[in-house]
């Protein structure tokens, strides 16, 4: 469960959102051309009410609605790409705030280190240790998947690290512990790539360790006493806020 930091903080951030986007979108859009397109689809399919026993008629209105809604998607489509892309980004970054919680002291979770498609895991023995983190089991092969993983447990109420030895290398991994608002870093990386979806800790030293990951749970922000997907209450709060100041930003 999250605390009323995390629902406050997300309906903040979602508010501003709505807002934003508003403003790149009415920047960015001809709203003139828009409600045009708009009032032609809207008299298109009035008039398959209309002409109901005149199939010529009918068929002429569908050809219409057809060009209409094609100009109409096309004057939106280019804001909506423009908006889309620092949204992905962005809906990432707060999947790691709002999607999972850090472990409570005492709980468990799965460590899984994916290794180089070159390196044979029958070969390697890696070995995991635990500070302030307990490891509770022995080295859980995946050879198909090139994974390796572990149980460990959250010793206090205090966050702490694992350190990963492999032949030639070692690699660390940070676990975090307790309440409150936090950016988790679910996985530590080597990739430039990777790291841009992951960018809470440093990149791993170059070796066979691709990836360390942490099974943080999954967490629910509450509403009013009702849990939810954080995405979820995110959308409705910004299709609020869009709704509500959309005539003040000049969007029809």
């Amino acid at each position: 469960m999250l605390s009323a930091a995390h629902s406050l903080s997300l309906t903040a951030i979602a508010m501003a959102y709505g807002l934003a986007a508003l403003w790149v979108f009415a920047r960015l859009s001809d709203q003139k051309r828009i409600e045009i397109a708009k009032r032609k689809v809207r008299a298109n399919l009035y008039a398959f009410r209309l002409f109901v026993d005149e199939p010529a008629l009918i068929f002429r209105a569908q050809k219409q609605l057809l060009i209409w809604n094609g100009r109409y998607l096309a004057l939106v489509l280019v804001p909506a790409i423009i908006i889309g892309i620092p949204t992905f980004a962005l809906l990432m970054q707060l999947d790691a705030v709002y999607g999972r919680r850090a472990l409570a002291a005492g709980e468990s979770a799965i460590v899984t280190a994916r290794f180089d498609t070159a390196a044979d895991l029958r070969q390697i023995s890696p070995m995991l240790e635990g500070r302030g983190v307990e490891v509770e089991t022995l080295p859980v092969r995946i050879a198909s998947e090139h994974q390796v993983s572990w149980r460990v447990r959250a010793a206090s109420g205090a966050s702490g690290s694992l350190l990963l030895h492999v032949p030639k290398t070692s690699a660390s991994k940070t676990i975090q512990v307790g309440p409150g608002l936090r950016y988790l870093s679910i996985r530590r990386v080597a990739s430039v790539v990777d790291w841009l979806r992951y960018p809470a800790e440093s990149r791993l030293p170059a070796g066979d360790v691709q990836w360390i990951e942490v099974s943080y749970p999954d967490a629910k922000i509450y509403i009013f006493g009702f849990g939810m997907y954080w995405l979820l209450w995110f959308s409705i709060v910004c299709l609020i806020a869009m709704l509500v100041f959309r005539r003040r930003f000049g969007v029809t």
